[in-house]
This record gives C-alpha cells, sequence and structure tokens, in this order.
C-alpha cells in the first residue's frame, strides 16, 4: 500500500496577472489569463509525487473536461489514483486568483465537486488511509470528511498531517486526532489566539496547539523560514532567499515535499530544509502545480546553496 495519503481538493485555477488588487468598485485591466490545475489537495499531492513519494490521492473532480484531464495527469504523475472520483453532473472545483507585480495572491474559491468528498463517499477507500504511514489533509473539502478520515488514521495507527488552511476555526476533537499541525502565521493566530509576531509568539501559539494533543507543530513564517516545535522545544529553521515571481501553491509545494522528505529517511531539519528548496523554486514560476520543481531541480539547488 502507500505509504502516503493525500486527502483533499482539486481546482481548476483561473490566473489573472493584475498590477495591484483593486479596491471596492474599481476595475482594472490585467493580462496573461490562464486556466491551470490546482487546489490545495491536487498541489500537495502534485509536490509529493514530483519529488519521488510513495502516493495516493482520495478526491473528487467534476465530469467535465477538466475533471478528465486532471485524473490523467494525476496518474502521470505517478500517484495512486484509485481514490479520485468523477462527479456526475458536476463541475470541479474552482479558484479565481489575481497574482499582483510583487508576487502576492488574492484568491476566491468556489468548492463545487470537492463539496461531493463526504464521509460517506469514501468509505470504500478507507484502506488506503489504515494501510499508510502518514495522512495529510488541508480544509477545502468538508470537515466532516476531515474528521472521518482523521478517525481512520488513528484507530490504524497512520500519522495524521493537518494543513489547516484556508483559515477556519477548528474543535478540539478533531485537533486531538492530530499528529502535526503545519500553520502559516494567520492560521496559528486563528487556532490559538495568539499572534504570532517573532519566535517567542510562535513559541506560545506552538505550546497552545501541544496543550491540545499535538505532538508536532510546524508554524510557517514565509521569509523567515518555519518554527518546528516538539514537546515544548522549538527552533528556526530558515529558507533560502529568492526573487518571487508567484507565490501561489508555495505552501502546498512546502507540505508535499516535507512529508517526501521524511517519507525518503530524512531527518527533520534536513526535510525542513529540502521543502525549503522546492517552495523557493516554486515561487519563481507561474502558477500552483505548474511551478513544482521536480526531484533532480531540488538537489540541484540544494547543492548549488550549501
Amino acid at each position: 500500500m502507500n505509504k502516503l495519503v493525500v486527502l483533499g481538493s482539486v481546482n481548476a485555477d483561473h490566473v489573472l496577472q493584475v498590477a495591484s488588487f483593486p479596491r471596492p468598485g474599481e476595475t482594472l485591466h490585467g493580462h496573461s489569463y490562464c486556466v491551470i490545475p490546482g487546489g490545495k489537495g491536487a498541489n500537495q499531492a502534485v509536490a509529493a509525487a514530483r519529488l519521488g513519494a510513495d502516493i495516493a490521492f482520495i478526491a473528487s473532480v467534476g465530469d467535465d473536461s477538466f475533471g478528465h484531464q486532471m485524473l490523467e495527469t494525476f496518474a502521470n504523475e505517478g500517484m495512486n489514483t484509485e481514490a479520485v472520483m468523477v462527479e456526475e453532473n458536476m463541475p470541479t472545483g474552482i479558484a479565481m486568483i489575481q497574482v499582483a507585480a510583487t508576487g502576492e495572491n488574492s484568491i476566491c474559491i468556489s468548492a463545487e465537486a470537492n463539496a461531493c468528498l463526504t464521509a460517506e463517499r469514501i468509505k470504500p477507500h478507507h484502506a488506503l488511509i489504515a494501510n499508510a504511514n502518514t495522512l495529510l489533509m488541508q480544509l477545502e473539502t468538508p470537515i466532516e470528511t476531515i474528521e472521518a478520515a482523521a478517525t481512520i488514521a488513528k484507530q490504524s495507527g497512520t500519522k495524521v498531517v493537518l494543513n489547516p488552511a484556508p483559515a477556519q476555526p477548528l474543535t478540539d476533537d478533531l485537533l486531538q486526532l492530530v499528529d502535526m499541525i503545519t500553520p502559516n502565521e494567520t492560521e496559528a493566530e486563528l487556532l490559538t489566539g495568539i499572534k504570532v509576531e517573532d519566535m517567542a509568539s510562535a513559541q506560545q501559539a506552538a505550546d497552545a496547539l501541544h496543550a491540545k494533543g499535538i505532538k508536532c507543530v510546524m508554524i510557517t513564517l514565509g521569509s523567515k523560514g518555519v518554527w518546528i516545535s516538539q514537546g515544548g522545544k522549538g527552533q528556526q529553521v530558515e529558507g533560502f532567499r529568492v526573487d518571487a515571481t508567484d507565490t501561489t501553491g508555495a505552501g502546498d509545494t512546502f507540505n508535499g515535499a516535507f512529508l517526501t522528505g521524511l517519507q525518503a529517511g530524512r531527518k527533520m531539519d534536513d526535510a525542513i530544509r529540502f521543502a525549503h528548496a522546492a517552495a523557493a523554486i516554486s515561487v519563481t514560476r507561474m502558477g500552483a502545480q505548474t511551478s513544482i520543481p521536480h526531484l533532480s531541480e531540488v538537489e540541484r539547488f540544494l547543492t548549488e546553496h550549501s
């Protein structure tokens, strides 16, 4: 069975380049419109597959040309697609993305087929979760499904990793099922009430999450790297400085790459550095899945920055 299972969303990303984000009531001219593969679950699954992970993906796509194209793409990336379900008379999920000249992005999503990934629909695929080493999830699919999958994983000894994005409140019952959580500063503040402004406050937020039963907390800090805390002891692992073109999907690339690094036998710090390299390469390119590097590129980047 596959060592890593990713459960999550699949989106068609409608991307428009803009000089700056429009204010309410303002109309701006954009350029370079395109539709590219996205969705946090799919991004993380593709990152893991492209970097060499042994992976299966649990997801729902629409019965449209994009959904069928994505199913073929996932298979070509080398992942197990037996649990990627096609929903009749439903479009694939969509995301409307504006990318500013600074590289920052603004995103609105509509779940569509992702909303069909219910706890009932994943029952035939419980064995994938139960026999995996690690289950990675995000928050673009129904929360009841995430809870059901986490419960199956916990009962089976499968490690549960949650990337709590997009930010939303979560129950303590769900958090108690999580072994590792990977929020950014905004998500960490929403979950703990502690504003993450520096390393001291990052550890305070981590301690609050430890108190909810989560053994490993990794707070991503953008250009400052990550704050990783285990057993109440934390440290900063810095990232790489590059000129960003588009940050879309960078966090997803990091999450998929990090677990791939651990799966390959890398120690925690080395797996984080591996993930930092993959994310750094991705922000120099346009798009989400289109920006994710291959293993050889990450290895070359690490050699050049050693």
